[in-house]
């Protein structure tokens, strides 16, 4: 799951998870930035089926445990006792995405899972992350790394394995992000494109544009109040629609719509709501 920051990328990973969930998947959901938030939506006692885990990776614990799988426990130990540890993927540019993505490939071969979920980094670290492994393989001839880069690539370039999710919400710049990110990442990493989600679709009933019979019994401040707001919202609709027929002309994938909620913050009953939206888009 990639897209720029704010476009509700989180919340689009919790949704795919109990989507799949709902169809009888046992489903992991990997986080990399430790959110709370995504783990209020992935878990909560009433609501969210037991077919669904989640597990959190971080590059210096991902880092610690590639190098005492392969022999360097001593090494490891020193590392996380004195910090330096963090600060090696400075010394080996790419290693740290490397090894959280080797986590991934392991998780995922593991067989435990029908669906492996990743909310992954915002869409301008994304290229660099998935694109870490390819850097590698090509910069190291032999050795422990050059494998693991070269299993990474693997999985990453099997459409059957693996595939990215680009969210965006119905807006020029996201809209042109979600356009560059996908050509880079078919360019530059090769990885397969899944559908394209546009998050917080205006599905509203569209104002009339001639609203004066409807506000003849308002007061003058409330009836302009209204006007303004009537026409703000189809200015906004006209917009969305735009971009959406945009984006579908300049990347010809599955494009799956969730609409925009009028909540001030989302709790797994909004998944509830956003799951029916979401699967009843798939079938369209």
């Amino acid at each position: 799951m990639a897209g720029k920051g704010g476009v509700g990328k989180t919340t689009v990973t919790a949704v795919l998870a109990h989507a799949a969930a709902r169809a009888g998947r046992k489903v992991l959901v990997v986080e990399l930035d430790g959110k709370p938030t995504l783990d209020a939506l992935v878990h909560d006692a009433d609501s969210s089926p037991d077919t669904i885990e989640l597990t959190s990776i971080s590059a210096p614990d991902a880092l610690d445990e590639y190098l005492r799988e392969n022999g360097f426990a001593r090494v490891a130990k020193r590392l996380q006792r004195t910090g330096v540890i963090d600060i090696v993927g400075t010394a080996a540019p790419g290693i740290d995405d490397v090894v959280v993505l080797g986590k991934i490939k392991q998780l995922e071969r593991s067989g435990d899972y029908d669906l492996v979920v990743v909310d992954g980094p915002a869409a301008g670290h994304a290229i660099t992350f998935l694109s870490s492994a390819s850097g590698l393989a090509d910069a190291v001839r032999a050795g422990p790394v050059k494998a693991q880069s070269d299993d990474v690539m693997e999985l990453l370039t099997d459409g059957d394995r693996c595939q990215v999710v680009l969210v965006t919400l119905p807006e020029t710049t996201p809209v042109n992000e979600a356009i560059e990110t996908a050509y880079a990442l078919e360019d530059e990493v090769g990885v397969a494109l899944g559908p394209i989600v546009v998050n917080g679709v205006d599905r509203g009933a569209r104002p009339p544009d001639d609203v004066d019979e409807l506000l003849a019994d308002q007061p003058d401040g409330d009836a302009q109040v209204l006007r303004t707001a009537a026409a703000f919202r189809r200015s906004r609709q006209d917009m969305e629609a735009r971009e959406i027929e945009r984006l579908g002309a300049s990347l010809p994938l599955p494009c799956l719509h969730l609409p925009a909620l009028p909540v001030a913050g989302i709790s797994v009953a909004d998944i509830d709501r956003l799951v029916e939206a979401f699967t009843a888009s798939g079938r369209r």
